[in-house]
């Protein structure tokens, strides 16, 4: 999501604001609205939605990065407001070195991945819906002796899944950052059943990759990812779990039931408060850089940092998880 900001006025925040729908795409193919206060009010309980999205990388066409400056020049803009993950603002810091692009980042990603920040936007709403899934999937695995996997997302950092499995009380949690063998998830139901704890819940991350293999496969999008939504692991892992164990397992895949409807409270205040900061990074010409949060303290970081390399779950972190798994 990308909003565009047009400075016309004199006072701090005496901007008109132009919002950018569908991503880089709203500024590769020109698709604008008005962002004024009567478009904007009332919509805490939608987060970003009314923005759109994409998944649109101007550095994978040709020319696209040169037409992106040259349409911003054409709709009349002074600085842009990127909103987003380490694509997003991938894009915008490598626009910002390349071109002197007026760019200031928001970090909104679920995944809360990206360096410079204690938290993104949308991060602990995401969790949340997870653990609400889970604690109602515990009466289903209880009652008729299952074992449920629970997909939820994260393709390289498995804070989702990390905290929501312990929220939730999940038997295992599975990580992107600690690959893990199909026969040591095995191990652990049957170690459960023989001790007469007939059921089992397992969290797994989308984009944990096995050690003996898995269903990686699948087409890449603009970034270079594999498109995860045409990969489950919680399936695979479901069938393998059915085959070594002979135990009924089911896979829910939570999707993009964690990225909808109401955010949190913390989300929202939090978005708020980065909005704030961008604005004053605009007003004050801090362009490349991203808005952050350190503690209770909302700071801004070069957007260079931010993307430079992603924040994924430190192992003592998941070692300190273990002792309430199994």
């Amino acid at each position: 999501m990308i909003r565009a900001v047009v400075r016309t006025g004199a006072s701090r925040y005496g901007h008109e604001h132009l919002g950018i729908l569908h991503g880089w795409r709203g500024i590769i193919e020109p698709e604008t609205r008005p962002l004024d206060r009567a478009a904007v009010g009332g919509i805490l309980h939608l987060g970003g939605t009314i923005l759109r999205s994409s998944r649109t990388n101007p550095y994978s066409r040709d020319g696209g990065p040169r037409l992106v400056v040259e349409n911003a020049k054409k709709l009349g803009l002074d600085a842009l407001v990127a909103i987003g993950g380490e694509d997003t603002l991938g894009v915008a810091n490598r626009l910002h070195a390349d071109f002197g692009f007026p760019v200031v980042g928001v970090p909104k990603t679920i995944d809360n991945d990206l360096s410079g920040t204690d938290y993104t936007f949308g991060f602990w709403t995401a969790v949340q819906i997870a653990v609400e899934a889970i604690d109602r999937l515990h009466t289903t695995a209880d009652s008729h002796d299952r074992v449920m996997v629970v997909e939820v997302m994260g393709r390289h950092a498995g804070w989702i899944a990390l905290e929501s499995g312990l929220a939730g009380g999940a038997d295992a949690i599975l990580i992107p950052e600690v690959p893990t063998a199909v026969e040591r998830v095995a191990e652990l139901v049957n170690q459960r059943e023989a001790q007469g704890r007939h059921f089992s819940i397992v969290v797994i991350s989308e984009g944990v990759q096995f050690t003996d293999g898995s269903a990686d496969s699948g087409e890449l999008d603009e970034f270079g990812h594999v498109q995860l939504a045409n990969v489950s692991v919680g399936d695979f892992l479901a069938r393998r779990i059915r085959e070594l164990t002979g135990k009924e397992a089911r896979a829910v895949v939570l999707g993009h039931t964690q990225r909808g409807g109401t955010p949190l409270a913390f989300d929202r205040a939090l978005a708020t408060r980065f909005g704030v900061h961008a604005a004053d990074m605009v007003a004050d010409g801090l362009f490349g850089r991203m808005a952050a949060v350190r503690g209770d303290r909302v700071i801004d970081v070069p957007l260079a940092e931010a993307v430079g390399t992603l924040k994924t779950v430190p192992p003592e972190m998941f070692r300190d998880a273990e002792p309430f798994l199994g």
